[in-house]
């Protein structure tokens, strides 16, 4: 199975978001089916064939995640840091700003679906790149 470190090693390849789907299919090719992300502390959680699972340590110090939802802003910056606007650390900073919680991507189904606080769905978007 994969480790933190080879995840790590693909994710240093990522410095906008336009470099996302290279590094969806690097990690896919690795093992990882699906993983989570916690916008307020870095933590990852990844999946491979069950029962596999392994965590990053957290990233960076707590962010406060905004309890008011601003969907529309949210999607407004998404659509700038997928056109390679934005670097990795803002755009987990507009996340909490804008109540963004957490993110789950699913390299099977290749999409990325965006939570709340509360755990509802916000967004849910198709990778490209298959």
């Amino acid at each position: 199975m994969f480790t933190i470190q080879q995840i790590d090693g693909a994710h240093a390849k990522v410095k906008t978001g336009a470099d996302f789907p290279k590094y969806i299919q690097e990690i896919k090719e690795l093992g990882v089916t699906a993983f989570d992300f916690l916008v307020s502390n870095g933590v990852e959680v990844y999946y491979g064939e069950e029962p596999f699972k392994t965590n990053s340590p957290a990233k960076y110090d707590p962010l406060n995640i905004n309890e008011n939802l601003n969907a529309q802003q949210f999607a407004k910056e998404l659509k700038e840091h997928q056109d390679g606007k934005t670097d990795f650390p803002y755009f987990v900073k507009m996340c909490a700003i804008n109540g963004i919680a957490s993110w789950k991507v699913d390299l099977e189904e290749y999409t990325c679906t965006y939570f709340d606080l509360e755990g509802e769905e916000v967004l849910q978007e198709e990778i490209p790149g298959e």
